[in-house]
C-alpha cells in the first residue's frame, strides 16, 4: 500500500523492537545510518549519514528569530482549496507536509516547512522535496531526516534545519515515562487524556497523532499574538487533500486519531492563552471548533 514504509524500514523497526524492547524500540528512527552529534561549541549539532557530515541542526531560536506577531499553521486539508491565502504575511506560515506545494504561487515565503512522518518522504520526495528552495527553514523529525538522506545524502547541506525530537522517545535515549516528563519546567501534561505541551522544543515536543500538534508547540515557543489554523480540518480527513486528485487519495489516520489530536490542541490552547496568544480557526468545517477555537472568515475567497 502506498502509505506503507518500504519493507527494509519495517524490518528495521522489527529488529529494533526485538533487540531493545519497548524502552528503545524507537531506535529504528535513526538506525542504522543516521547519527547526530553536538558541535564542538555553540548550540548547533552535526548530522552524520553513513559516517559522513550531512548537515547542521539549528536551535529552535532560529525559528523564533524569524517569526512575527502572527503564525498560521497550514495543513493539507480540503479547506485549503478555497482559502484566500494572500492575506497571510510572508514568514508567518508553518506549512505541514504537502502544504509546501503552496509555495510560491499561493504562499510566496513561509516561516518554515514541517514534516515528522517518514512515510511522507517515501511517497512524495520527488514531488515536493527534491527541488525545495534551500533557503526555506525546515522542521524535521529524526525519521524524516534519515529518510530524506536515504533519497539524497546532500539534501541537508547548507539548508537550515531544526530537529523535531519526540519528548517521550528522544533521539539516542531510552523511552521516557510521562510522569518523569511532567516534572520538566517547560512541560504541561493533561490528565486523564495524557496529552502534553512542551514550551521548549529544544528538549523535545509531544507528538500527538498529527504533525500539527508538533508544529503548534513550535508556534507557542515563538509567543505570537495570534495562532491560526487552515487545512487542519481533521473531521473530513477521509476526503482528498487539497493537492490530491480523487484517484491519488492516500490513506490518512487523522480521522481515527481525532480525539487524541484535539486533546493535545485543547491543552495547547489553554497554555497559549495563558501566555497571551489568541487561537483562530480559518476553516468552516474544522473539528477545531469542537474545542472552542472560533471560526474566522478572514481567509474566505473573494466572492
Amino acid at each position: 500500500m502506498a502509505s506503507d514504509r518500504p519493507l527494509r524500514r519495517r524490518l528495521w523497526k522489527l529488529a529494533a523492537t526485538l533487540a531493545y524492547g519497548r524502552r528503545r524500540a524507537h531506535a529504528h528512527d535513526w538506525a542504522p545510518s543516521l547519527r547526530i552529534e553536538n558541535a564542538p561549541y555553540g548550540p548547533e549539532r552535526t548530522i552524520l549519514f553513513n559516517g559522513q557530515p550531512a548537515g547542521t541542526l539549528l536551535p529552535p531560536s532560529a525559528l523564533s528569530d524569524l517569526a512575527g506577531s502572527d503564525i498560521t499553521i497550514v495543513g493539507s486539508g480540503p479547506s485549503v482549496r478555497e482559502a484566500d491565502l494572500r492575506t497571510l504575511a510572508n514568514r508567518s506560515t508553518l506549512l505541514l507536509n504537502g502544504a509546501i506545494a503552496l509555495v510560491p504561487e499561493r504562499i510566496p515565503r513561509p516561516l518554515a516547512f514541517v514534516a515528522e512522518d517518514e512515510r511522507f518522504v517515501y511517497r512524495h520526495f520527488e514531488t515536493f522535496l527534491a527541488g525545495l528552495d534551500r533557503t526555506i527553514l525546515c522542521l524535521l523529525s529524526v525519521a524524516v531526516i534519515r529518510a530524506v538522506l536515504e533519497h539524497d545524502a546532500d539534501w541537508l547541506i547548507d539548508r537550515p534545519v531544526i530537529l523535531i525530537d519526540n519528548l517521550l522517545k528522544p533521539y539516542g535515549e531510552n523511552r521516557r515515562d510521562l510522569s518523569d516528563v511532567s516534572r520538566m519546567v517547560a512541560v504541561t501534561v493533561g490528565a486523564p487524556s495524557r496529552s502534553g505541551v512542551s514550551l521548549d522544543p529544544g528538549l523535545g515536543v509531544f507528538q500527538g497523532g498529527s504533525v500539527a500538534v508538533s508544529a503548534l508547540q513550535f508556534a507557542l515557543f515563538c509567543r505570537p499574538r495570534v495562532i491560526g489554523f487552515i487545512g487542519i480540518d481533521i473531521s473530513n480527513a477521509a476526503q482528498p487533500r487539497f493537492y490530491e486528485k480523487p484517484g491519488e487519495r492516500v490513506f490518512s489516520g487523522v480521522s481515527e486519531a481525532e480525539g487524541r489530536i484535539l486533546a493535545h490542541i485543547r491543552l495547547a490552547k489553554t497554555v497559549g492563552e495563558a501566555r497571551g496568544s489568541v487561537f483562530v480557526n480559518y476553516a468552516p468545517s474544522s473539528a477545531l471548533q469542537k474545542i472552542g477555537i472560533p471560526y474566522s472568515d478572514r481567509l474566505v475567497g473573494l466572492r
